[in-house]
């Protein structure tokens, strides 16, 4: 199994730093790597292919840490997939009571959803199942966060 993380344009996942030793990356210099960990990226992207059993093993300790953020805001889950009960949220040791489930209506996408709830501010980072995001999501997803203050993280299962 191998764990792809992906995002275009930018050169680190900030996100991510706690579960990164170190980051190398070929032509980054670290004056640059000092600026970006300064400043939270607002559109960040992990991408995982293999087993579902495998990918949510792999899931599991970055959302657990993103539950236990010390911020009095919610981490939202927009449209996650039907395997990510609250059983497994329980048995994962998420912080339940941090995390708010959302799935879209009949009449909007988990786009839009991910979009409304990024711009509310009430959480410090939307997780979302979007699969792939092109250029104008991308930018949509960025106005939101940066307007309520937050985090998008895209999840893409192969």
């Amino acid at each position: 199994m191998q764990q792809f993380i992906h995002a275009p344009e930018q050169a680190q996942l900030p996100l991510f730093e706690a579960f990164l030793a170190q980051p190398v990356l070929p032509g980054l210099k670290a004056s640059e790597l000092a600026r970006k960990s300064s400043q939270p990226e607002l559109f960040s992207e992990l991408s995982l292919r293999g087993a579902p059993g495998h990918c949510q093993s792999l899931l599991a300790p970055v959302l657990r840490e993103l539950s236990e953020e010390d911020e009095a805001r919610w981490l939202t889950l927009i449209a996650p997939p039907s395997s990510l009960t609250q059983a497994w949220l329980r048995d994962a040791g998420l912080n339940r009571e941090r995390i708010l489930l959302l799935q879209p209506r009949s009449n909007q996408s988990p786009l839009q959803l991910a979009c409304e709830a990024l711009r509310l501010g009430l959480s410090h980072t939307v997780v979302s199942w979007l699969g792939s995001v092109n250029a104008t999501a991308r930018q949509q997803l960025l106005r939101a966060a940066s307007a309520g203050n937050a985090q998008s993280l895209n999840i893409r299962l192969g």
